[in-house]
């Protein structure tokens, strides 16, 4: 046998292990044995064969597996393994419950301070609320200026100016 020869199947085994290191998750130990075959192909190239040789083999690398990492994500992306669809409200997918959006443009008033966040009692019921960095004191009429995702976000109800004109 070559002497080469088992330095090129330590290296097309790394290759193998690295490509399983993409696809099976094993915490890193399949990219430690990967090194380890790499750095036992490079000892017997660099002690058996040549300096030439083992530097030859060290440019391979340096090329081959960057190349190989970056065609194991792209193979990785279009195999069924990963999520193709994006959640979004178009395809029905909602992380806010419909009847959240009722609370829109409703009056209430706070239970708790505000600090931003505290309780209100918006159309009869206690409800998490938070305001967009004011200090509201208890029991202070508020109104609901916003519904995003999940948070009622409420603000401070102005009291009405009579007689302007």
């Amino acid at each position: 046998m070559n002497e080469l020869t088992w330095p090129i199947v330590l290296q097309a085994a790394a290759v193998l292990v690295i490509l399983a290191e993409i696809f099976i998750p094993s915490g890193g130990l399949l990219g430690i044995i990967a090194a380890g075959l790499i750095g036992y192909s490079l000892y017997l190239v660099f002690t058996g064969v040549s300096q030439v040789a083992g530097i030859l083999f060290v440019v391979n690398d340096i090329i081959l597996l960057p190349v190989l990492v970056m065609v194991g994500l792209k193979l990785i992306a279009r195999s069924p393994a990963t999520l193709k669809k994006t959640l979004s409200a178009v395809g029905g997918v909602s992380s806010q419950s419909p009847e959240m959006a009722d609370y829109l443009h409703m009056e209430g008033e706070t239970l708790t301070d505000l600090r931003p966040s505290g309780i209100a009692r918006i159309n009869g019921k206690r409800v998490d609320v938070a305001t967009r960095g004011e200090y509201i004191e208890k029991n202070t009429p508020v109104y609901v200026a916003a519904v995003t995702g999940n948070q009622i976000i409420v603000r401070e109800k102005s009291p009405r100016l009579n007689n302007i004109e």
